[in-house]
């Protein structure tokens, strides 16, 4: 059982947030109201794009007042005194791609075409051998397929009123072999940063065996143990 997801799901419930999956009718676009179903996507797919660029420019107008010596990257070269070797990519195993979809969780959702998590599970020994030449082809030509670049973008509501589009944030829903060869990726780029202690031991996210419970006992923990012995006890949060 996930904790943390039944946790959530109890809390939606109690303050009525339930989630909605109810189809958008209307869209309210600089003070015209539209209801064809293919001009309220290309408006979502407009919005989205539009957010990305306003990002962008945004990270480089930040940039650009950066004196060399306050960049982030800066601040990393100079937490490490000793350079960390190269990352060796290497070539997989079927072996290894198998335990990569035995891992996955098999879900019924799928990107654009069509196969889902769970399918992909099911059908393990008759895939493994291609996907694993696709993958180590991949690694030695520095490509990755275009075709797994592809995702389905859907907006979720997320408060206010549901015919403001800036109300939405978008979710992207990638094919299932884009998740396969990303989580051999990410295994060998964990092996790589766990063998030279690459990363602090305060980073909790995206790490196995680390959870912002651990986060949070340890915060409560060391706060604790500081108060008994009658320290004074300061927090920075950001």
């Amino acid at each position: 059982m996930n904790k943390n997801k039944t946790i959530c799901d109890t809390v939606n419930v109690g303050t009525n947030k339930t989630g909605n999956t109810e189809k958008i009718n209307t869209l309210n676009i600089d003070g015209n109201s539209i209801s064809d179903c293919q001009e309220i996507a290309n408006a979502f797919n407009k919005y989205f794009l539009t957010i990305a660029k306003s990002i962008n420019t945004k990270q480089n107008e930040l940039n650009s007042h950066n004196v060399d010596n306050t960049t982030p990257l800066h601040y990393l070269t100079q937490s490490f005194k000793n350079p960390f070797p190269n990352i060796h990519l290497k070539s997989i195993s079927t072996k290894e791609i198998e335990n990569v979809i035995k891992s996955l969780k098999p879900k019924n959702s799928s990107g654009y075409d069509g196969i889902s998590t769970k399918l992909i599970k099911i059908r393990s020994p008759f895939i493994s051998s291609p996907l694993t030449h696709i993958r180590n082809k991949s690694m030695s030509s520095g490509i990755f397929p275009d075709c797994l670049k592809y995702a389905v973008v859907k907006p979720l509501f997320k408060k206010g009123d549901k015919s403001k589009i800036f109300n939405y944030r978008p979710i992207s829903i990638l094919s299932s072999f884009s998740k396969v060869l990303e989580k051999v990726m990410y295994n060998q780029l964990q092996e790589h940063l766990n063998k030279y202690s690459i990363l602090a031991e305060e980073q909790f996210g995206f790490r196995s065996d680390s959870t912002t419970n651990k986060a949070i006992y340890k915060l409560i923990n060391e706060t604790l143990n500081a108060l008994n012995s009658k320290f004074i006890v300061g927090g920075i949060f950001f």
